[in-house]
């Protein structure tokens, strides 16, 4: 699943009606899910939050632009924000199987069309900037709307997309790509404002004041205080009372937290309020937060415990709720907090089903689910047996040796599995959207252009989610192998199976994938694809031909 979030912010915080027919836009397009709208009487701006598939998420971004153009007059705007336009700006951030250059590329494609189709001058910041100076939204928002007829004059402020030309109606927008920002409160058991002040000026990146014997702040040749810098990049954190609580708190911003996760600061923060007299009594987290950040905790404090940090992730975000203290002012629901479960098809999942359900399922007179969504399935079986042997050798006295590669199998088995397992679905859906290309209309002859169009390219999708098990069931076949030449002996017979269902998963893709290619019009795109599968299967084969005398020779010998 491929999910980004998208933060536009709008000039229009007190005309109902208005947001209303902006956010509409938004609510109205496939494949899209708006999460939150807030608008602001005295900045007179409204903030929307939206997450979806890359592509629904730029169309509805340039809806709503496109809306904003339409029933905002930035001429007769007023507000305490800064803003330089109808849409003032619109960053793109990666959530879930996309990157930082999926974002950037959205930037600049919504940019273009915004410029070419809407007559809007656009901006690109943060990391879509194609200049330095324009990564930072302040430099590009500076004389805000009221300058920005001169500043279209400057050559160097020459727009990113579109034409140096003032559109006094719509302003400019900027556009860009950057991290995901948590926003994230640690509690301790002090009303004390100045400790957690004095906490948060540790931790964030700009530091705090240098200070000589007598306290007194010290200050550069040109006046400027000096800095203690901090122990964390991409931590922005303040200290404050909360009287709703009746507690001091860390409020801290994780611009970043790639690069510094949110448990490594409350770790921090545990130690140094341990230091002062005071503790942390656990922590709240405002708005959402990226499933990776909370599974990166679980397994950071399984680790610390000494234990496999390979386990399901249902536990790892356990582990990460109860380690941070999540539940200490209000109860922490998964479910509302994480953005990823905020995101969810209206197709039926296969992997929701029962067994027995699915194996009815699986017997009906429906093409699907069929061989595909069973190979998935039986390659997440093989990950699940490997995590298995590996969980059960960590931790094992006479294993110590094998600890650290027993954990890295764990982990890799852990994320193969969950992957497989969404393939189950991808597969059965790949195949549905061949059917609905077929029953598209062909009365014209656009239509039957189209038509064709349609179902080559779901033919060529519902190859790739086959070719792409085929890929994982390599990866499965060695996990296993590893499992067993290194694992707890007493599990080994679970590894042998590991292998077979590996291997029972990528014949079943690569006959998958031999099924498809004829469909296909696109020559070059099934000669590469059959290559890749036949040398994919042949190195599949060698694999598991590994593991069955690896395997033969263990059970023969008994050791």
């Amino acid at each position: 699943m491929k999910l980004v979030e998208c933060v536009p912010n709008f000039s229009e915080g007190r005309d109902r009606e208005k947001i209303q027919a902006i956010v509409r836009e938004i609510e109205t397009t496939p494949e899209v899910k708006l999460l939150d709208v807030d608008p602001g009487e005295a900045t007179n701006r409204t903030v929307v939050t939206f997450i979806g598939s890359p592509d629904g998420v730029k169309e509805a971004a340039f809806k709503a632009i496109k809306k904003a153009a339409e029933l905002i007059d930035m001429r007769q705007h007023k507000g305490a924000h800064p803003r330089i336009g109808a849409t003032d700006v619109c960053p793109f951030v990666p959530v879930a199987g996309t990157t930082m250059a999926d974002c950037i590329k959205l930037a600049n494609e919504l940019g273009r069309r915004v410029a070419e189709e809407l007559g809007i001058p656009v901006y690109l910041y943060e990391e879509a900037a194609k200049k330095p100076e324009r990564k930072n939204l302040a430099n590009i928002r500076a004389g805000e709307y009221e300058g920005l007829a001169d500043k279209l004059k400057d050559p160097n402020w020459r727009p990113d997309y579109g034409q140096p030309v003032f559109n006094s109606r719509a302003g400019a927008t900027v556009i860009g790509a950057r991290e995901f920002l948590i926003a994230y409160n640690i509690n301790l058991n002090t009303r004390d404002r100045k400790i957690a002040q004095e906490i948060a000026s540790y931790l964030r990146e700009s530091g705090r004041p240098k200070k000589n014997k007598q306290g007194q702040i010290l200050y550069d040749k040109n006046g400027q205080p000096l800095k203690i810098p901090g122990k964390f990049k991409a931590v922005k954190a303040v200290g404050w009372y909360i009287d709703e609580y009746g507690i001091a708190q860390i409020s801290i911003n994780f611009t970043n937290y790639k690069i510094t996760p949110p448990h490594l600061v409350f770790d921090e923060a545990c130690r140094l309020a341990e230091k002062m007299g005071v503790r942390v009594t656990g922590s709240e987290l405002v708005g959402l937060i990226p499933k990776e950040a909370l599974l990166l905790a679980g397994r950071y404090y399984l680790e610390k415990q000494g234990k496999s940090p390979g386990v399901p992730e249902k536990e790892l975000i356990r582990i990460a709720v109860r380690s941070l203290g999540l539940n200490d002012i209000v109860p922490f629901d998964p479910y509302k907090k994480i953005i990823e479960y905020q995101f969810s098809t209206e197709e039926k999942s296969l992997i929701s089903f029962r067994l027995d359900q699915f194996a009815d399922e699986l017997s009906m007179d429906s093409p699907a689910p069929g061989g595909g969504s069973t190979a998935a399935l039986c390659g997440s079986l093989s990950a699940a047996l490997s995590a298995m042997v590996a969980n059960l050798t960590v931790g094992k006295k006479g294993y110590e040796a094998v600890y650290e590669r027993m954990k890295e199998i764990a982990v890799k088995s852990q994320k193969l599995k969950e992957e497989l397992l969404q393939a189950v679905d991808l597969d059965t859906r790949a195949f549905n959207r061949v059917m609905e290309a077929f029953r598209l209309p062909r009365g014209t002859e656009e239509q039957v252009r189209e038509r064709e169009i349609a179902i080559e390219q779901a033919n060529q999708e519902a190859t790739l989610v086959p070719l792409s098990v085929l890929e994982k069931s390599v990866e499965l076949a060695e996990l296993a192998f590893q499992a067993a030449k290194y694992g707890n002996k007493n599990s080994v017979s679970d590894a042998g199976v590991a292998g077979l269902t590996a291997r029972s998963c990528g014949l079943g893709a690569f006959y998958n994938v031999k099924i498809n290619l004829p469909n296909i019009n696109n020559e070059d795109f099934k000669k590469k694809t059959e290559t890749r599968a036949v040398k994919l299967r042949k190195e599949l084969e060698t694999r598991v031909q590994k593991l069955e005398k690896l395997m033969d020779k263990v059970l023969s010998s008994g050791k």
